[in-house]
C-alpha cells in the first residue's frame, strides 16, 4: 500500500469514477490507474469499486468505508509537507484562496494587496465560483481558505467564521419613479417594476426571496446573474431594478446610477471565512486572513478549529 494508490483511489471517486479523467487529472495514463486500483484491492482482498465490465460505476460497501480514512490520510501527509515548509521556508510558498465574485471583487482587494506587500515570494492564487463551487475545493484541497456569504455553513467539514455584515440595495437609473417615493421604499412599490438580482444562491438571494414570500408577493424577475457588475450594466439599460449587495455600489464610481437604501426590507447578510477542519494552514495563511479580517487572529482561527473538532468527536 502506497500513497500513490491512495491518491488514485481519491481521486477516482472524486471524477465520478471516469479513469480518463483520474488518469488526467494526475498527469498519468489510464492503465497505470487501473493497476494501482487494483493491486491496492488485491492487497485488501476485496473490492473497493463495482464494476461494470472494466468501467468503475459506484463504490462497494468497504469502498464507501474507505474514503473517508483515505482522504485523512492524505491529508495529513500533506500537513506533514507544510508543517516543514512552515519551518523551513517561512516567508515562501503558495496559499489558495476561493471566494464568490462579490467578495473577489468588492471585499477581498486591499486585503490581497497589504498581504502581498508582507509576503512578496508567496504565490497567491485566487479562486472564483459559487459559494457551493467554494465549499467544495476547500473540500478536495484546492483551497485552502474559502469567502462566501451563502453555503459554507452546511458543510460539517469546514469550519466557518463570521467575516463582516452587509446589506442590499436598489438601483436603478435616474429620473426612475422609485426616487420619487416618499420615504423608505415598500416591497409592494418595488415589486411593481421589473426586477434584476442575482442567481439563486448567490449573494444573499435566499434572503431577497424570503422577504417577498413572507410580505405575500411574487415579484417578476426578469434577469439574474452572479455578480453586481452585470446587473448594473442591464440597469442602465433601463431593464429593471436592480437588487446588488451594497458593498459592490459606490455612488463616485457608479454615476449612471441611483442607489435607494433597501436595508430595512431584506434580512442583513453574513459573509463567513472558512478553512477545511483537520488542514494545515501555513503561519502566513494565518496573516493573510487577519489582514482581511483583524479581529479573526491566529489564536481566534486555532480556537474556532479545535472548538468545532471537539463538537463532532
Amino acid at each position: 500500500m502506497n500513497f500513490q494508490q491512495l491518491r488514485y483511489v481519491r481521486e477516482a471517486a472524486r471524477q465520478r469514477f471516469n479513469l480518463t479523467e483520474v488518469a488526467a487529472s494526475l498527469h498519468t495514463s489510464q492503465p497505470g490507474v487501473s493497476r494501482q486500483i487494483g493491486e491496492l484491492e488485491a492487497e485488501l482482498g476485496l473490492d473497493i469499486f463495482v464494476r461494470s465490465g472494466k468501467r468503475l460505476t459506484g463504490l462497494t460497501p468497504l469502498g464507501e468505508t474507505l474514503m473517508p480514512l483515505v482522504d485523512r490520510i492524505l491529508q495529513d501527509a500533506e500537513n506533514l509537507k507544510h508543517i516543514g515548509d512552515d519551518y523551513t521556508n517561512r516567508l515562501d510558498g503558495k496559499l489558495s484562496v476561493a471566494a464568490t465574485h462579490s467578495q473577489a471583487r468588492y471585499a477581498l482587494p486591499h486585503a490581497v494587496r497589504d498581504f502581498r506587500a508582507m509576503f512578496p515570494q508567496v504565490s497567491l492564487h485566487l479562486h472564483q465560483g459559487s459559494p457551493k463551487q467554494v465549499a467544495e475545493m476547500l473540500l478536495q484541497g484546492e483551497a485552502d481558505i474559502g469567502v462566501a456569504t451563502e453555503a459554507l455553513a452546511l458543510y460539517p467539514q469546514l469550519v466557518t467564521m463570521p467575516c463582516y455584515r452587509w446589506t442590499h440595495s436598489i438601483i436603478v437609473p435616474p429620473l426612475h419613479p422609485l426616487l420619487g417615493v416618499d420615504g423608505l421604499v415598500s416591497l409592494e412599490q418595488l415589486s411593481a417594476y421589473p426586477i434584476i438580482t442575482y442567481e439563486q444562491g448567490y449573494t444573499g438571494r435566499s434572503h431577497i426571496d424570503q422577504a417577498f414570500k413572507q410580505a405575500g408577493l411574487e415579484p417578476d424577475v426578469v434577469l439574474t446573474a452572479m455578480d453586481a457588475d452585470v446587473i448594473k450594466t442591464y440597469v442602465e439599460l433601463g431593464m429593471g431594478v436592480g437588487i446588488v449587495a451594497s458593498i459592490a455600489l459606490d455612488a463616485e464610481r457608479d454615476l449612471g446610477l441611483k442607489i435607494i437604501d433597501a436595508g430595512h426590507l431584506f434580512a442583513i447578510n453574513q459573509t463567513r471565512l472558512a478553512v477545511r477542519q483537520g488542514n494545515w494552514l501555513r503561519g502566513f495563511a494565518y496573516r493573510f486572513i487577519e489582514t482581511f479580517v483583524p479581529t479573526l487572529t491566529r489564536d481566534v482561527v486555532e480556537n474556532a478549529v479545535a472548538d468545532n473538532a471537539s463538537s463532532k468527536a
